[in-house]
């Protein structure tokens, strides 16, 4: 087992962000939103992300500072993950510290698996 991440107080930031929205959904909706909402707002934040990182390139024209956006959306994916594992019941800390320790032996494998030999001359 791997130590866990600490993305704690990151994580509580963002349920406490989350919290003040279920208030207004609540307030407006008479409903908080579902797991699919939350996923097609996280979706479309994704695809805005795309469109800046096209815009940066000069390929696609926005108004505004692009790197400025890109900021607030990078921010603001990152806040839809810790809201939807969450959701899931996910310890997001535990997963990603999981994950980083599975792909690092994997690459470290592989390097060691593909380094060059030394020329026999």
């Amino acid at each position: 087992m791997t130590d866990s991440a600490n993305l704690a107080p990151a994580r509580d930031q963002a349920l406490e962000v989350r919290g003040l929205y279920e208030i207004l959904e609540q307030r407006f909706n008479d409903a908080t939103w579902s797991l699919n909402e939350l996923m097609i707002g996280y979706s479309n934040d994704v695809g805005q992300i795309g469109r800046l990182l096209l815009a940066r390139d000069g390929t696609w024209p926005i108004d505004g500072d692009t790197d400025a956006e890109l900021k607030h959306k990078l921010s603001q994916a990152l806040w839809w993950v810790f809201v939807l594992a969450e959701r899931l019941e996910i310890d997001i800390d535990q997963a990603f510290a999981e994950t980083m320790s599975s792909i690092r032996a994997n690459l470290n494998n592989t390097i060691t698996r593909t380094a060059p030999t030394p020329d026999a001359r």
